[in-house]
């Protein structure tokens, strides 16, 4: 059966954000992720998440300078640096108070004047140096595709570029998360990669929305009943993450999900009736 975690970086918009934890669990959610905890002091954090009987299954990596427009820092060699201090001093400890055992490195925007194969290169060296260090906290980290429209100029766009840099690294807790929207976007055949993928033990993490506006998953292209049917019979039992701006309000909207998990439910009920 499929088990959902709310993104509270856009879902519960209209909520300060650590409200945003009892709303989740108000309406059924078990699992959280976020963007970045940085703004909060862990504690605080760890707080929501336990008095609200929630689990914290992922976040980012700082980024940089988020507000000036720097989208990740990994495959920078002018920042390699910060790249490695923002890793040790922030995002592992915030990893170890909250008990999250993801984290989602972000590539970066590919400079222009930076020849294609020294980002590469970058990109590559610093995931090779920070998987073990997070291995040793039991920490795995992701890499994930994004879709250019969204996020102009990023690094790093189709599954199939991830998962060759995750082979090239051979480090067991590198995987790739597979957010369902940009894969729709930038490449399409999404139930085809599923099953080309899941099956590898490289995906860590999976995120939905509807294509092409990324409101809930029951507006536009895809066709989520089919795949979370699908993510049953692949065996996926991970939360996936709600990453998605919620168009109905995000209570209000969530009969996708309620339709989900009764179907699915359903399924199971019709098999060991058999």
């Amino acid at each position: 059966m499929p088990r959902f975690a709310a993104n509270l970086s856009l879902l519960y918009p209209e909520l300060e954000f650590l409200d945003r934890f009892a709303a989740a669990a108000a309406d059924g959610f078990r699992a959280v992720e976020y963007l970045f905890p940085y703004a909060w002091p862990a504690a605080a954090l760890a707080e929501r998440l336990q008095a609200h009987g929630l689990e914290q299954v992922l976040f980012n990596a700082p980024p940089g300078d988020w507000e000036a427009g720097e989208r990740g820092l990994a495959c920078l060699p002018a920042r390699r640096d910060d790249f490695r201090r923002a890793l040790l001093d922030q995002a592992l400890p915030y990893a170890q108070a909250l008990g999250c055992p993801r984290v989602h490195v972000m590539a970066g925007l590919a400079a222009p004047d930076t020849p294609r194969a020294d980002l590469h290169a970058t990109f590559l060296d610093n995931l090779a140096w920070a998987a073990p260090i997070a291995a040793a906290q039991g920490v795995t980290l992701l890499i994930e595709p994004i879709n250019p429209r969204d996020m102009p100029g990023y690094f790093l766009n189709r599954q199939d570029e991830a998962h060759a840099i995750v082979e090239a690294i051979g480090a067991p807790n590198l995987k790739v998360q597979m957010d369902l929207y940009h894969c729709q976007i930038v490449e399409g055949d999404v139930a085809t990669k599923l099953r080309r993928y899941l099956p590898t033990g490289r995906v860590g993490h999976l995120q939905i929305a509807g294509v092409p506006e990324r409101h809930e998953p029951d507006r536009g292209e895809l066709n989520y009943p089919y795949l979370f049917d699908l993510l049953d019979e692949l065996g996926w039992t991970t939360p996936i993450g709600c990453e998605y701006r919620p168009k109905a309000g995000t209570s209000a909207g969530l009969g996708w999900r309620r339709r989900a998990e009764a179907a699915s439910a359903a399924r199971a009920s019709g098999s060991g009736a058999q």
